[in-house]
C-alpha cells in the first residue's frame, strides 16, 4: 500500500493511507533523526492497526519540516484541508490523534482544530517556549527559530479522551505540570527516558495494545498493558494531597 500525498505546502506534508472502517488515525511526526530532511511518517503500523482486526485502518501522517511544535501558521490549513480530502473519500466517524514528543504536542493541538475523540500522546512537552521552560534545552536548536508562539503550552482537549504517556527519568518536569482534568489520564514509566519510551513499548509488544484498548474505551485493559510494561498512573505515583 502506497502513501498518497494530500498536502505538500512547506513546511507541512500530509500523506494518506486508505483503509476500512470509519475510524481515522492522524499521526504527527516528531523532529526525526536527520535535521537536513523533513521528518518521516511515524507510527505507521500502529496507526493502521497492523496485526489487529482493525487493519487496514485509514490514517493520515503529518510532517513539519520546520519543527514548529504546531506553531507555524500553516498547521491548521494542512490539517483541515487534508481531513476534508479524506472525508471526500470515505466516512469518518471517529478521529484519533497520535504522536511522540513534538508529534505528541501537535496531537494535542490538533484536538483544538478538529473534533478529535481520542488523543494518544507519548512524551508530550507541556511547553518548549524558552520563557516558560528555560530549563528545557534539549530542542533549543529548533525552538530558537520559532518566532510566533501561538501554542506556548500544550492544550488539553475539552471533549473525548486523552492519554498522556511519559518517561519518568527526564520528563517529570513536563508531566507534573500538566493539569489533571476530566477526560485526561497520565501514565508515567519511572525507569524510562523520553527517548526510550516508545522503543520500549514496541519491544514489549505493548504499543499496539495500548492504542487498540484506547479505541475500545477499555480503560482497565489499557492500564493493565501499561503496568505490564512498567507504567503507573500519575495519580498513584503522585497523589494530590488532601
Amino acid at each position: 500500500m502506497q502513501f498518497e500525498r494530500l498536502w505538500d505546502r512547506a513546511p507541512f506534508a500530509v500523506d494518506y493511507l486508505p483503509g476500512k472502517g470509519a475510524d481515522l488515525v492522524i499521526s504527527f511526526a516528531s523532529i526525526g533523526h536527520d535535521p537536513t530532511r523533513p521528518p518521516a511518517p511515524e507510527f505507521v503500523a500502529t496507526a493502521t492497526g497492523r496485526g489487529t482486526e482493525a487493519h487496514p485502518r485509514p490514517a493520515l501522517f503529518i510532517s513539519d519540516a520546520s519543527r514548529s511544535w504546531a506553531n507555524d501558521l500553516g498547521f491548521e490549513a494542512a490539517l483541515l484541508e487534508s481531513f476534508k480530502a479524506v472525508q471526500a473519500r470515505q466516512e469518518v466517524a471517529r478521529i484519533a490523534t497520535l504522536g511522540l514528543s513534538m508529534g505528541a504536542f501537535s496531537a494535542l493541538v490538533a484536538a483544538q482544530v478538529l473534533p478529535v475523540d481520542l488523543v494518544l500522546a507519548f512524551g508530550p512537552q507541556i511547553s518548549v517556549a524558552p520563557d516558560l521552560m528555560p530549563e528545557e534545552t534539549r530542542w533549543a536548536d529548533w525552538t530558537a527559530h520559532i518566532a510566533n508562539w501561538r501554542w506556548p503550552t500544550a492544550p488539553l482537549p475539552s471533549r473525548g479522551q486523552a492519554w498522556l504517556f511519559h518517561g519518568g527519568v527526564d520528563d517529570l518536569p513536563h508531566a507534573l505540570r500538566f493539569p489533571q482534568t476530566k477526560g485526561t489520564e497520565q501514565v508515567i514509566f519511572p525507569d524510562l527516558s523520553h527517548s526510550d519510551l516508545v522503543p520500549h513499548l514496541k519491544r514489549r509488544g505493548a504499543l499496539s495494545g495500548l492504542v487498540e484498548a484506547a479505541f475500545a474505551d477499555d480503560r482497565r485493559r489499557l492500564l493493565r498493558i501499561a503496568a505490564s510494561a512498567g507504567g503507573q498512573r500519575r495519580a498513584k505515583l503522585f497523589p494530590i494531597p488532601r
